[in-house]
């Protein structure tokens, strides 16, 4: 079969035929090449979204802690409730991604 046309004319259709491929202990039916550049895809995604996250938990928390001690004027009507909630929301996330990290 032809991996590189199936694979570029028809991604979702290359992906199960591979899961197939893969359940049926076919491996030497496989596209490895595609195979590998997919799996190098996620990981790079998975690395660059926990980076990204971590970033915006950095900026949120500096942000929070910069605005509490303000005392002037500008900033008298802040509670931090918005920042408050990023900061769960992001640690949540990274907490999940680092679980989903670690069990594998």
């Amino acid at each position: 079969m032809n991996w590189k046309l199936e694979y570029e004319q028809d991604f979702h259709q290359w992906i199960e035929h591979h899961i197939t491929l893969l359940r049926d202990g076919r491996l030497n039916e496989i596209d490895v090449e595609h195979l590998i550049e997919e799996l190098e895809g996620m990981a790079g995604r998975d690395r660059n979204e926990l980076v990204s996250r971590l970033k915006i938990l950095i900026a949120h928390l500096l942000k929070w802690q910069f605005q509490l001690q303000q005392l002037s004027e500008r900033w008298k009507e802040f509670d931090g409730r918005s920042w408050q909630r990023s900061i769960i929301e992001q640690r949540s996330e990274i907490a999940d991604q680092l679980g989903r990290v670690i069990k594998q």
